[in-house]
């Protein structure tokens, strides 16, 4: 848990969180135990990473399945709507299927394409195959327990519901989708996630509480299940088990695609937790950066992290603030440090698109550059998570340079953000105190940019843990 974040960093964490471990997941799925970790053994960083695409239906690296797919209709329907219309979502699911995906739960496709109304299709599915019980509904409600958790536990709950039960009919799937929401509503709010379990476990219908309790008990564990993972059950079980023992999101995703079987729904659900319980923060940038997807049937919008950030807030009913260009006159590229270049919004975008970018701002569109990391970093002192993102922004930036890459490093301004990870770099890589570092910096970048006391604050505890 990473106590005092910011409520903003948790939802965009929790939204970015679900997809990333969609896409992770989605070459490894139905594969076996260990695929994961036995071509991963450690942190893949530099231009090739853990986002390795393929698996059986050819996957993009980064690219998100049905899971996100269908997440974002549930977040736009919540957002367009101002709130539930069941008719609505129903009407954008049906129209989703009818457009062919690559990737649809068989159960799910065949309520939405029966042809029967959003209140009758999958309570007829039901009641004539007995079963209903997969994770499909599981999957996409991370957007609905975001916009819901503004309005308390009664609220998230019957929303839980009544989303599960427009294409699975068993109640079942529903109880887990109401866990689920309580258990991000609490996260959102600064909680504990797992210490909200037995809360949680309150809500659900006394009949179905016991089969709940028994996945979610701190002693389950993955081999205990009695069904695969492609059930409710073991797959909150799974997600459940994997954030007791991860240490962070990434160990988290680790611990669930390595589980094998639906990998990609099981790091989704685990991936929506974890995002929420670390931040947005918390997520590599070598992954978050990376995400992307269209939703067939709606259009050809290509979803990746600008697109989805905005959408967060919007779910949290906030608006979000992303750095446009024509602002500020361009600053950069500069060789700032061997290897190493500095701009600002601009320098960076109209740069050479061989560089290899890390932005350090949100950004209103991706840039066209090949290689180009988004770092989670606000200037201002929201960042309790500064070291974690810090690092983050320091290995993949030694990898990078250590590949031959020219790294271009930008903010918005190209001086406070830009500053601390030039100066990150210093201390860390040539043994700099963060006097040294800073001087240094500004002899070769005039715009350094030196108001944020929380980044010199962790430069010192970075200089620090060197010693």
């Amino acid at each position: 848990m990473t106590p005092g974040l910011h409520r903003s960093h948790r939802v965009a964490g929790a939204l970015v969180g679900s997809a990333v471990g969609d896409a992770l997941g989605a070459p490894f799925e139905f594969g076996p135990p260990g695929a994961f970790s036995a071509r991963f053994p450690g942190p893949a960083r530099g231009s090739a990473t853990e986002m390795c695409g393929g698996g059986a239906l050819g996957w993009e690296p980064g690219e998100f399945t049905d899971d996100t797919e269908m997440a974002l209709l549930v977040a736009a329907s919540l957002v367009e709507r101002s709130g539930l219309d069941e008719g609505d979502l129903f009407d954008r699911f049906a129209a989703w299927a009818a457009a062919g995906p690559p990737d649809i739960g068989v159960q799910t496709r065949a309520v939405l394409d029966s042809g029967l109304p959003w209140d009758r299709a999958a309570a007829n599915h039901f009641a004539r195959t007995g079963r209903a019980a997969g994770n499909g509904s599981l999957m996409r409600t991370t957007p609905a327990a975001i916009w819901f958790s503004r309005f308390g536990t009664a609220a998230t709950a019957d929303a839980a519901r009544r989303i599960s039960a427009l294409t699975h009919g068993d109640p079942a799937a529903g109880e887990g989708c109401v866990v689920l929401h309580e258990l991000l509503r609490v996260t959102l709010g600064g909680g504990d996630p797992l210490a909200a379990v037995p809360t949680a476990l309150s809500l659900v219908a006394p009949e179905h509480r016991d089969r709940w309790a028994t996945v979610l008990a701190p002693e389950w564990e993955p081999a205990m299940a009695t069904e695969s993972n492609g059930a409710v059950w073991p797959t909150l079980g799974q997600a459940l088990w994997a954030l007791r023992h991860g240490r962070d999101f990434a160990e988290v995703l680790r611990l669930v695609v390595d589980l094998g079987g639906d990998t990609d729904t099981v790091a989704c659900v685990a991936g929506g937790l974890a995002g929420a319980v670390y931040g947005m923060g918390g997520i590599p940038m070598r992954w978050a950066s990376v995400v992307h997807g269209r939703v067939p049937g709606h259009g050809d919008r290509v979803w990746r992290l600008p697109e989805l950030l905005p959408l967060a807030a919007a779910l949290d009913g906030k608006e979000f603030f992303q750095a446009e260009t024509g602002v500020i006159p361009q600053i950069g590229p500069a060789e700032v440090l061997p290897g190493i270049w500095a701009g600002n919004l601009d320098g960076a975008r109209y740069s050479d698109e061989d560089f290899a970018v890390i932005s350090l701002c949100r950004l209103a569109e991706p840039f066209p550059h090949t290689l180009h990391r988004t770092a989670y970093i606000a200037d201002n002192n929201h960042n309790v998570d500064i070291d974690v993102v810090l690092a983050d922004v320091l290995d993949d930036l030694a990898a990078l340079h250590a590949q031959g890459h020219r790294v271009l490093v930008h903010c918005h301004g190209g001086a406070s953000r830009t500053g601390l990870v030039l100066r990150g770099w210093l201390v860390r890589e040539r043994g700099m105190s963060v006097e040294e570092a800073t001087a240094h910096v500004a002899q070769r970048w005039p715009y350094l940019g030196l108001w944020n006391d929380s980044f010199t604050a962790a430069l010192q505890r970075l200089a620090a843990a060197r010693r």
